[in-house]
């Protein structure tokens, strides 16, 4: 996040993404809730500029991956012209 609100890089994301790791950290650490992580996701969107990326969906079906379930990281990478993916399962 800092290197995304000093401009470093451009951070991109989706509803989606922030849906997966609000889930993931909720079972990992029981002694966070779900307002705690709303406020972070909150936070994220306004503090990274342009940060959300949408209209990705159509492109979701033409994309073969060994886990179906990243078809939607990639596809919002396609669609926001990423050069980079970075994460962290």
């Amino acid at each position: 996040m800092h290197l995304a609100m000093t401009g470093i890089f451009k951070a991109r994301w989706t509803e989606q993404i922030h849906d997966e790791w609000m889930r993931n950290v909720l079972i990992q650490r029981p002694d966070l809730n779900k307002q705690q992580l709303e406020r972070t996701r909150e936070l994220m969107n306004l503090n990274a500029l342009d940060c959300l990326v949408e209209g990705y969906h159509p492109i979701i079906p033409g994309l073969v991956l060994p886990d179906l379930d990243d078809r939607h990281v990639l596809a919002a990478a396609i669609r926001s012209s990423s050069s980079i993916i970075l994460t962290y399962n």
